[in-house]
């Protein structure tokens, strides 16, 4: 793993937290991007060398609706740049660590990503984020 990518945190309304956290960077996200395939609606804000994600669902069966819906809103994830993830997915496996995705899939911001089950992880949400290669 290379560094971290980004802290995902998890808001009941992307606008209103939008605007929090312009104020609290002193600048606005600089992408809004929404991913049907996992019912939610992205936005990204630069922080020093990292990124801060908002996910917002989209629908109320979405994985964000379930966790805010069980332990509110706040952070949801962290994720890792790696830079071949079919690998770090497979050295993590034979590591005894379980996969939430054993085949990376699409994510938002040009990335692929897949996520790390939490009971591997101490009770966090780890998700591997690789650059899209088209």
């Amino acid at each position: 793993m290379k560094k971290i990518e980004h802290i995902g945190i998890a808001v009941k309304d992307l606008d209103s937290s939008n605007h929090l956290f312009a104020q609290l960077f002193d600048k606005p996200h600089y992408k809004i991007e929404e991913v049907e395939s996992e019912g939610v609606k992205t936005s990204f804000f630069e922080c020093g060398p990292n990124k801060i994600e908002l996910l917002q669902a989209t629908n109320e069966d979405s994985p964000i609706a379930k966790f805010i819906e069980k332990k509110g809103e706040g952070i949801h994830h962290i994720a890792f740049a790696v830079d071949d993830i079919e690998a770090e997915i497979e050295r993590l496996k034979l590591n005894g660590f379980r996969m939430i995705h054993d085949t990376p899939k699409k994510g938002a911001d040009n990335k692929i990503i897949a996520f790390l089950h939490p009971k591997s992880t101490n009770g966090v949400l780890v998700e591997l984020c690789q650059d899209s290669p088209d």
